[in-house]
């Protein structure tokens, strides 16, 4: 999509705006606060009975037949048989291979869904109760975070970069408890690695080397289910914790 496809888009937007005085913008924002409850309120209650879960990121683009594909529905499958449950966006491509593994493991599978202008559609693959529906990023990534024993991060774009950078921060600034933060696809991932190594760290000194540690990059479904259970090992605990 080009800025030229955007510009009809942003004419509708500037002329709705034009339309509402401040008084009804307030107002409107002000009864967004029930809405915005609600759907922590119903978040919090369905998210509660779940049991431990991992949560898998990435791409909803990526192809049934892509090798990225094929790998998150592995790492989902053995998730599952190892005891976790599995948490994602609930659309497709990554996501839905996510579900896709969980449902073949026997496992929970849950699909934080959100409505989006495209790409966005719940996949076939989330438990008929575990289904959610989320107008707003914001709650639905409180759910992500506090609900997940574990984020499984598959190569994607802007909004999985997002994920990984917000439960980074989170954790560095101690408000939330540490929990294994885990990058499958080395060779994807590298550059990223090797630009806060050498820009952030070195050059502009605005992150630790120590904050890398809060990160894993593996390349095998085994590599993840590995370091789950040796992270919990750790820390004496298990799934069911």
């Amino acid at each position: 999509m080009t800025n030229k496809d955007l510009d009809p888009i942003d004419d509708i937007l500037q002329e709705k705006m034009k339309q509402k005085n401040w008084n009804e913008i307030r107002t409107n924002d002000s009864w967004a606060i029930f809405k915005i409850m609600s759907e922590f309120v119903n978040g919090y209650e369905a998210m509660s009975r779940i049991g431990p879960c991992v949560t898998i990121f990435g791409s909803a683009r990526t192809k049934p037949d892509h090798k990225h594909y094929i790998q998150a529905e592995d790492i989902a499958y053995k998730i599952s048989k190892a005891g976790y449950g599995v948490i994602t966006g609930g659309g497709p491509g990554i996501m839905e291979a996510g579900n896709r593994g969980a449902h073949r493991g026997g496992g929970t599978s849950v699909g934080l869904n959100i409505e989006l202008p495209f790409e966005q559609h719940f996949n076939p693959y989330i438990d008929k109760d575990k289904n959610l529906n989320f107008d707003y990023f914001f709650v639905r990534k409180v759910m992500f975070v506090k609900y997940s024993q574990g984020f499984v991060v598959m190569p994607g774009g802007f909004g999985t970069l997002d994920e990984l950078f917000e439960a980074i921060t989170l954790i560095q600034t101690k408000k939330i408890g540490k929990f294994p933060i885990i990058l499958v696809d080395s060779s994807f991932w590298s550059g990223l690695i090797d630009w806060i190594k050498t820009v952030l760290i070195s050059q502009v000194e605005t992150v630790s080397l120590i904050d890398l540690d809060l990160i894993k990059i593996v390349d095998s479904a085994e590599e993840v289910v590995e370091t789950l259970d040796n992270f919990y090992k750790k820390y004496n605990l298990s799934p069911n914790f």
